[in-house]
C-alpha cells in the first residue's frame, strides 16, 4: 500500500520549525535595534506587546535577555531539525504525485534538500558564532557553553549566519509559493498531505 500522507511526527516537526524560523527572524530584526546601554531589569515585558511578562533570575539589559532567547530558540531549532531529519531518514516520505510534471519534482527534490541543509546551516553558523564570542551561550537561563572571545571567528560566522539567513528566506518563499501554486492553481492534494 502506497503512502499518501506524511506522518503525523513529521506534520507536527515541519510546521513547529516553520514556526519557529519565522520567529527567530522577527526576534533577530527586533533585538538588533535594542540599545546596548540600556537598564537592567529582572521581567520583560516580551516584544512590548503587554501579553506577557518574562521573569529572569537576575537582572539583565533588555539587549542582553533577547540575544540569549534568540541563542536558546537556536538550540532548540538545531535539536528539532536533527529529530526532523532522523525522522525523515528512518519514515518515507510519500511519492510526488503523478501530477507533477519532470520539473516540479525536481525543484521540489532539490529545495526540500536545501532546506534541510540551511536549517542546519543556519543555527549551527549561529552557535558557533555566539561560542566564539566572549559572552558564550545559555539555553534559557542554563550554562550551555562558555564564550571563547575570539573576534575573528565569531565576525566570520556572524557575516555567516546572516547570509545563510537571506538565502533560507530565499529558498522558504519558493516553497510557499510552489504550495500555493499547488493549492489555488493546480488545485491537488499537495499541501493536504502536510496537514493534520
Amino acid at each position: 500500500m502506497s503512502i499518501t500522507r506524511y506522518t503525523k511526527t513529521a506534520v507536527v516537526l515541519h510546521w513547529l520549525i516553520a514556526i519557529s524560523i519565522f520567529a527567530m527572524f522577527a526576534l533577530g530584526w527586533f533585538m538588533t535595534d535594542i540599545p546596548k546601554e540600556a537598564a537592567k531589569q529582572t521581567s520583560f515585558d516580551l516584544f512590548n506587546w503587554g501579553v506577557y511578562t518574562w521573569p529572569v533570575a537576575e537582572a539583565v539589559s533588555p539587549r542582553n535577555f533577547y540575544y540569549n532567547l534568540h541563542k536558546s530558540i537556536g538550540i532548540t531549532i538545531i535539536a528539532l531539525v536533527l529529530i526532523r531529519v532522523l525522522w525523515r531518514i528512518t519514515h518515507k516520505p510519500p511519492a510526488p504525485l503523478i501530477s507533477y510534471k519532470v520539473w516540479e519534482r525536481k525543484l521540489a527534490a532539490g529545495a526540500h534538500h536545501l532546506l534541510y541543509a540551511l536549517m542546519i546551516a543556519l543555527p549551527a553558523t549561529g552557535l558557533i558564532m555566539s561560542v566564539s564570542g566572549k559572552f558564550g551561550v545559555k539555553w534559557f537561563g542554563i550554562p550551555f557553553l562558555n564564550g571563547l572571545d575570539n573576534v575573528g571567528v565569531r565576525d566570520v560566522f556572524k557575516e555567516a549566519h546572516e547570509v545563510i539567513g537571506i538565502i533560507i528566506l530565499i529558498v522558504i518563499a519558493v516553497h510557499i509559493l510552489g504550495a500555493l501554486k499547488h493549492k489555488f492553481i493546480d488545485k491537488d492534494d499537495t499541501v493536504k498531505r502536510m496537514s493534520l
